[in-house]
């Protein structure tokens, strides 16, 4: 017994005489005879290439006369697109393009399995099976029939498309037909987009009914495909669309609904359109646009589409470079909150944004200096004195900072800027219709990083850090249109200003004061304590009760956090004064382990009637997933409000994977109402079908048979 070389069989084929065989790329044996007549036969894991294609049998006969080879099985041969056919005999050209395979099963990406007497190959491109079963679930002794099949008449592998085409199919679940059809054509697992027909899906409402949705997908080239989904219950009959288109530069999508029938406002079309798209133009600038429409207020809750109740369409302009960054936007809001509706007029309507920022040389200065312009309108659609109120504004900012390094490790910075802002105003009594204003601002800061290591690689970090700002506004009262909403953090605690802003800036003298401390225990754990205030020497009205941030002494700032290797993360924030009276406290928990994860947050917020928040806020959400086992995976969403007593939104989720079939269930319920917003709860049901267009989620649920 010997097994020959690639190269040494090539020659041996050649000099053997056969034209057709001689064309063979290589094959390889363990043993290799020629006999009186001419027939080669090889025998012991037989190996023969052609192009990419490769087959490997138990033995194969090679007759000159006919050109043909016959192959004792079990045999399997690879197609190189990653379609498999296994079989126990088979009768095949030399180039294995042609030819008859019994008992046989092609087998496409791993997934989907095709089974049948009698397998022909043709012109190396189709793969026709005659009464054949279809599926992509495993078969496990004892087990009847499988959970999903197809059987039919033919079935047609179309290689170069990559299209399965069936004829007199019929479909069955657990073995008990439940569907037929003369012709059917999919395509195969190794396809990422095609047209036709997705999954249906199964949504139940208790203000629409229970519906059914037939998505269809449509691939209009490479890069371009657009989704119809009508959607039909005894309650509606909708349209719902998906368009995407991918650019060498960019990309877009829009996605909308259209009702022609709707039982919550008989007689009435309804509809919405939400589109967004970024395209790459000329010198580094960035051209996004994002669209936001829709016929009445209730429609995106009524059908579940989005829970924004303020839409904005805008379209923006923006090039950034290492030097210096340039902005430009326009944008349109429309309002669906019922406390808004009653003055909408009122509400901005329109809101043009500039910005230009460029780094500035120093020389001798050193540090970093910057100037900024910038400039905005913003319109409302009343004509009224207050409610109506137009504003122009253009301002100018120079700002300067360096930082030195001092002895034994500290570090003292000067910060400062300067601000020029003209105003134009209309409709609005209570100001002139030219406001003009300056405003320079400047900071010391001294910070004291100490470092203290400790066996096992443990550090502990104290960082003492006090700032001295000042800053006042020279020039008229301006009307105050981005800086209504304060928030006090530590990403703000030493920060030239906590308005978000520009029609508002943090005036007088004040000390800003903080202390941070770490321990990091590499591969363990780290925990950080940041505590801070402000101490102000006058000025202290400027800011909103309930802010934290107003009288002479700010509430405290605490904020703790707690790492714990890659899964466990917790962070808590709070305002408190003196009495440990808190005005604002957060925490949220976030854990993840090898069955799932679970995510948790609390949020108390006091009352702040300056800023239209004339309640309290108490709130709590929970995020969590768990796999029961490897086939079952279940989901909880919540969110209770604490001070209304009931829930706002619970969510529940179960899906059930396995090698062949998809499930997933799920259920909300939102708990609010208002005028425009009523309680609703949604039951949809999603069956996804591995084997039919790219889904690896089958290789992983990949079912191992007992014994």
């Amino acid at each position: 017994m010997w097994r020959t070389g690639l190269a040494v069989l090539a020659a041996s084929l050649l000099a053997f005489g056969g034209p057709s065989m001689a064309q063979i790329a290589s094959l390889a044996a363990n043993s290799i005879e020629v006999d009186a007549e001419g027939r080669l036969t090889a025998e012991g894991d037989v190996e023969v290439f052609y192009e990419g294609t490769r087959l490997t049998a138990r033995r194969v006969t090679y007759d000159r006369r006919t050109d043909r080879l016959a192959i004792e099985g079990p045999l399997v041969l690879y197609d190189g697109e990653g379609g498999v056919v296994i079989g126990s005999s088979a009768e095949l050209d030399p180039q294995l393009a042609n030819g008859v395979l019994r008992s046989a099963r092609l087998v496409l990406d791993q997934q989907l399995q095709l089974a049948s007497a009698r397998l022909d190959r043709v012109d190396g491109r189709f793969t026709q099976l005659n009464r054949v079963v279809a599926s992509s679930c495993e078969l496990c002794p004892g087990q009847r029939a499988p959970l999903w099949e197809i059987r039919a008449r033919t079935a047609i592998h179309d290689e170069q498309e990559r299209q399965l085409y069936f004829t007199n199919a019929q479909i069955r679940v657990a073995g008990v037909p439940v569907f037929f059809t003369p012709s059917m054509r999919l395509p195969d697992p190794t396809v990422d987009r095609n047209t036709g027909f997705l999954v249906p899906r199964i949504r139940s409402s208790t203000r629409l009914g229970t519906g059914l949705q037939f998505p269809y997908f449509i691939a209009v080239s490479d890069s371009t495909d657009l989704t119809l989904s009508p959607y039909l219950s005894a309650s509606t009959t909708t349209l719902e669309a998906r368009y995407r288109q991918r650019f060498r530069q960019g990309r877009l999508t829009f996605e909308g609904a259209y009702t022609t029938r709707d039982d919550v406002r008989p007689g009435d079309d309804r509809a919405y359109l939400f589109g967004s798209g970024g395209f790459n133009l000329p010198n580094d600038y960035r051209l996004n646009f994002d669209i936001e429409l829709v016929s009445d207020t209730s429609y995106l809750s009524d059908y579940d589409y989005s829970d924004k109740d303020r839409l904005d369409s805008a379209i923006s302009l923006r090039r950034t470079r290492d030097d210096e960054q340039i902005s430009g936007a326009l944008t349109f809001f429309r309002t669906l909150r019922p406390e808004e509706l009653r003055f909408e007029q009122g509400v901005p309507n329109r809101l043009g944004e500039f910005e230009y920022t460029r780094r500035l040389p120093t020389g001798a200065l050193g540090g970093d200096a910057w100037l900024t312009l910038d400039a905005l309108a913003l319109n409302r659609e009343a004509n009224l004195d207050i409610l109506g109120r137009n504003v122009i504004r253009a301002g100018a900012t120079a700002a300067w900072r360096r930082d030195w390094l001092l002895p034994q490790g500290a570090l003292f910075a000067l910060d400062s800027a300067f601000s020029l802002d003209v105003y134009g105003v209309e409709n609005d009594s209570r100001f002139g219709r030219s406001v003009n204003r300056a405003t320079p601002q400047l900071a010391a800061e001294l910070r004291w990083p100490l470092i203290r290591r400790e066996p096992g690689g443990v550090t502990q970090t104290l960082e003492p850090v006090a700032q001295l700002a000042w800053a006042e506004s020279f020039g008229e009262d301006a009307p105050n249109e981005d800086s209504r909403l304060v928030e006090f953090d530590e990403g703000n605690l030493f920060a030239l200003s906590r308005f978000p802003g520009s029609d508002r800036y943090e005036e007088g003298l004040r000390a800003n004061l903080g202390l941070t401390w770490w321990r990091r225990d590499p591969g363990r754990y780290a925990l950080g304590v940041t505590v801070g205030r402000i101490l102000r020497f006058d000025a202290p009205d400027q800011f909103a009760q309930g802010t934290g941030l107003d009288d002479d002494l700010s509430d405290w700032l605490a904020v703790a956090r707690l790492r714990m290797g890659p899964r466990f993360s917790a962070i808590n924030r709070a305002l408190f004064d003196d009495r440990l009276e808190f005005t604002r406290n957060e925490t949220r928990l976030d854990w993840s382990f090898s069955e799932g994860l679970l995510s948790t947050s609390y949020t108390w917020s006091d009352e702040i009637p300056a800023e239209n928040r004339d309640r309290r806020i108490s709130e709590w959400s929970l995020d969590a997933r768990y796999d029961f086992s490897r086939n079952w995976r279940g989901r909880v969403s919540w969110r209770y409000d604490l001070v209304e007593r009931q829930a706002a939104r619970a969510g529940l989720g179960i899906r059930y994977q396995n090698e062949c079939l998809g499930v997933d269930f799920s259920a909300s319920r939102r708990f609010t109402s208002s005028s425009n917003v009523t309680p609703i709860t949604d039951f949809d049901v999603r069956v996804s079908v591995t084997g039919f267009g790219t889904n690896a989620a089958g290789q992983r649920f990949r079912r191992v048979c007992a014994g």
